[in-house]
This record gives C-alpha cells, sequence and structure tokens, in this order.
C-alpha cells in the first residue's frame, strides 16, 4: 500500500473529503485541517492549493479508524486493539527488499534543478518562523560504525531552496549518529521521504528500541519486506513508492537558524528561532505529479498525537514484555498526551510490590525514559482506557502517600510545564491506584447479580429502554 492506495481505500471508506476550491498554502490551508480535526472530520486531500499544481493532503491519522485503515484492520478496531496487534505483530522483524527502481524515480533533480520551493509547503500557524516541508517528513540515517539504519520523524524547517533545518533533538537516535559523525569530522548522508506506504510516518514518530531499524518493524506489521531502492548520491534506502525525496547531508558543526514551531505539546518549544543543524540538499527526486502529505501539529488531537499514542503504546507494552514482568494486561498512552507523557497500565497482581515494579519499569523503557512524567497503575478489572474508570480509581484506590515522586529523569525540550532554559530535566509521579496485594482484608467491591443481569437483559425491550 503506498499514500495513492490509502487515499483511494479511505475514499471508499467514506473517510475523506476532497477540497476542490482554491486554499491558500499560507496559514488558510492549514487552518482548515486543523478546525476539521477538532470536529473528528475526515482526511482532507487539497486539490487546488494557490500557486502550485500539486494536491495536498492532511488530517490523516487524526482518528483510530483510519489508523485502522493504515494497519488494514476493521475500521471499527479500537486504539488499545490496535496496540496490541502491533505488539503481536512485530514479534519477528522482516527486513527490507531492494529493487532496481520505482515511482519515487520518475523525476530527478540535480544541481541548479533543486528547488525545495517546487512543492506546496504549507505555513501552518501565525507565529511559525517559515514554511515547515517536515511534520509527515521521515527521515532516514546510517550509523557509521555498525550499519544501523534508523527513520524518525523530525520537524524540517524549509530555509531556503536548498536547505532545511532540522531538530534533532538530544539523545534521539539521529543525534546519537550524528554525533558519531562529528568525531569522524564527516557530514552525515541522510534522506527525507514524504508519502509511500504511509506506515512509514508511524513508524518513524514511533519511539522504537535503539540499534533496531524502523525498516524491519515495518516490515513485520505488513507482513512482507517492504521494498526500497537505492538514493541517487546517498548510500541509504529509500521507499521505493515514496511522492517526494530529498537527498543530501549534514554538516555536524555548521548551524542555521531554525524555529519556531508551534509544537504537539499546544505550545512553541521556545522563543525565536534557535541555531541548529540543517541539511545541504544534493538531489531531489519525486513521483510524476507528486502529493505533498503535512499534518498541522498544534494542540492535541491531531495526526501526530495519535501516531504517537498507537506507536508510543504498542512500544511501552513491547518493552514490558520484553522484561518478562508478569500480569501485564493492557497499556494505554493517552493521545491527549502525545503517547508519551501519560501511561495507564493495567496489571494482574501476583505478588507485594507487584505493581510497583510495573511503574518504575515502565519509566526505565527506551520508550518510557524520555519524557514519560505519570505512570497510573491499575488493577485488572479497569480497562486503561476507560478513563471515567481510571478516574474512579484514583479517586477510591489511590492513596497519596503510596505515589512515588522521581526527582531526576530525562525531559524534553519540547515540555512547557518546565522553563525554558531548564527542559534538561524532568520529575516522573508512579501513581498506584491499586488495591495492594499484601492486604488481607480488601474492600469488598459492589457487584450486580449475574442471574438478575442475565434476567433483565432478555426482558430489557419490554421495559421500553
Amino acid at each position: 500500500m503506498d499514500l495513492r492506495d490509502f487515499i483511494e481505500k479511505c475514499e471508499g471508506a467514506g473517510e475523506l473529503k476532497r477540497i476542490k476550491v482554491e486554499v491558500d498554502w499560507n496559514l488558510e490551508m492549514s487552518h482548515i485541517a486543523k478546525l476539521n480535526e477538532e470536529r473528528g472530520g475526515p482526511a482532507l486531500l487539497f486539490e487546488k492549493v494557490k500557486d502550485y499544481p500539486n494536491q495536498v493532503l492532511s488530517s490523516v491519522c487524526t482518528t483510530t479508524s483510519r489508523l485502522a485503515l493504515i494497519m488494514d484492520m476493521p475500521k471499527n478496531t479500537s486504539l488499545v486493539e490496535l496496540m496490541r496487534e502491533w505488539v503481536k505483530r512485530t514479534v519477528n522483524k522482516i527486513p527490507p527488499k531492494w529493487v532496481a527502481s520505482g515511482p519515487c524515480k520518475e523525476n530527478v533533480m540535480k544541481g541548479d534543478q533543486i528547488n525545495l520551493l517546487k512543492f506546496p509547503v504549507p505555513k501552518c500557524f501565525p507565529r511559525d518562523g517559515g514554511r515547515y516541508l517536515g511534520t509527515t517528513a521521515y527521515t532516514v540515517s546510517k550509523d557509521p560504525e555498525t550499519g544501523w539504519l534508523n527513520i524518525g520523524v523530525y520537524r524540517l524547517q524549509l530555509l531556503d531552496e536548498k536547505n532545511l533545518g532540522t531538530q534533532f533533538i538530544k539523545g534521539k537516535h539521529a543525534d546519537l549518529m550524528l554525533q558519531k559523525y562529528r568525531a569522524l569530522k564527516k557530514p552525515m548522508p541522510v534522506i527525507v521521504g514524504i508519502g509511500g506506504d504511509p506506515l512509514f510516518f508511524l513508524m518513524g514518530a514511533a519511539r522504537l528500541p535503539a540499534f533496531e531499524s524502523e525498516f524491519d518493524f515495518a516490515g513485520a506489521i505488513r507482513g512482507r519486506p517492504v521494498e526500497v531502492v537505492k538514493g541517487e548520491t546517498v548510500d541509504l534506502p529509500i521507499p521505493s513508492d515514496a511522492e517526494i525525496v530529498i537527498e543530501g547531508e549534514v554538516d555536524p558543526e555548521a548551524t542555521k537558524p531554525e524555529g519556531p514551531l508551534g509544537e504537539y505539546t499546544g505550545y512553541y518549544s521556545g522563543i525565536g528561532s534557535t541555531p541548529r543543524s540543517f541539511i545541504k540538499v544534493n538531489c531531489i527526486t519525486h513521483r510524476n505529479n507528486p502529493i505533498f502529505w503535512f499534518t498541522t501539529v498544534g494542540r492535541a488531537v491531531t495526526d501526530t498525537h495519535m501516531t504517537m499514542a498507537l506507536g508510543y503504546g504498542a512500544t511501552l507494552w513491547q518493552e514490558l514484555e520484553a522484561m518478562r514482568i508478569p500480569g501485564i494486561k493492557a497499556v494505554y498512552c493517552p493521545p491527549e498526551g502525545a503517547g508519551r507523557f501519560i501511561a495507564i497500565i493495567a496489571v494482574k497482581q501476583m505478588y507485594p510490590g507487584h505493581a510497583n515494579q510495573v511503574g518504575t519499569a515502565a519509566i526505565s523503557t527506551e520508550m518510557g525514559a524520555y519524557g514519560l512524567k505519570t505512570v497510573i497503575v491499575v488493577d485488572e478489572d479497569i480497562d486503561p482506557w476507560d478513563l471515567p474508570r481510571v478516574l474512579w480509581a484514583l479517586s477510591f484506590r489511590f492513596q497519596p502517600s503510596r505515589a512515588q515522586i522521581i526527582d531526576r529523569g530525562r525531559s524534553t525540550p519540547l515540555d512547557p510545564s518546565l522553563a525554558i532554559d531548564q527542559r534538561d530535566i524532568t520529575s516522573r509521579i508512579i501513581m498506584d491506584a491499586t488495591i495492594p496485594f499484601e492486604w488481607k482484608e480488601k474492600p469488598v467491591l459492589i457487584e450486580l447479580d449475574p442471574e438478575i443481569v442475565k434476567k433483565v437483559k432478555a426482558k430489557w425491550s419490554e421495559l421500553g429502554l
């Protein structure tokens, strides 16, 4: 499935709306998308964008039903069931398959032909530092020592015709690789892809373990190898059916002013622009009549929040299972928290301290160690995605004296709950909203009589209900 297949699939399922009137790439297009997303609307395909012949896609992953379509599952599949399926499918990874060529090579631009302004890159919010090509775009880089391939979704500002500003946050996988290139005194080759299988956006947005390739995870989820081609100027795999591919390099020492961007927290991550690494573009390839794809980012809930909820939640669940901790029933990372700041975990307790073990394990995983601030552990009778029941457990099972506060953990520079100049370190809280396993006398739960329930349900229509 590539982006065009997905658009057809969405349209057939009543999940896509074509916008046929002309819209402006400068603020108007993003504002239409944002207002549509806040109403739980369909994916949008803008057919007429001012100054450009290209179609532009947005609002793709803002509902669970469209995430289910990407995962090739029924539209009514719940977010937690998508996470469960993700964990199940990714047990055995499938490496990519190299092919000779693909649609992404239909047009090749080098030298003076390179012009990023050829594409309908939007400006999303009034205070943004400029137009952002990278909101769904995925960046591929390679470890110069081990050959480990990484796919990451990083914001990419259109600085001019041949340069993209980046934000490789400290400790992110692309940053770890860039540090190695700095030691080698060499530029880091990268490719930036837009489109192709929409799963690549999910892969890049997920917090997958270090030293494992997202290409292999994508193959596992699809149940077959993803097809890749060689770059024109870089030794990196490229999804063969991508809409747009940008090949370039990052000088580890050079910077250009970048930002700000209205981030997924609903706030700007800083004030004004900041000197950051950038991608010098050496080649662009694209399909005929390429479709541009963007997300508004901004306040929840948008594509960013939904994809992170799926990818981060599934990864946390997978990593907890890999730790061989018994009793894990379900994991939920709400999209309202961008899938990363809050985790709710249901556990069947088997021994004293079990809930505490689950909470501390969560913040020790690859996913949880970076930015996860609140872990809520509930008993197995609570569905973690049933937020009213979670609040019930917090009200009647949680005791503040049993909460654990961890003063120092790795933070994200995007967290607006911390002062702008103090965002390296965050505190964390583990909230045990379970009934302690070791209590000899436990609170007695009020329950309905199952036989009476059965009897009442049999006469439900007779009751006029």
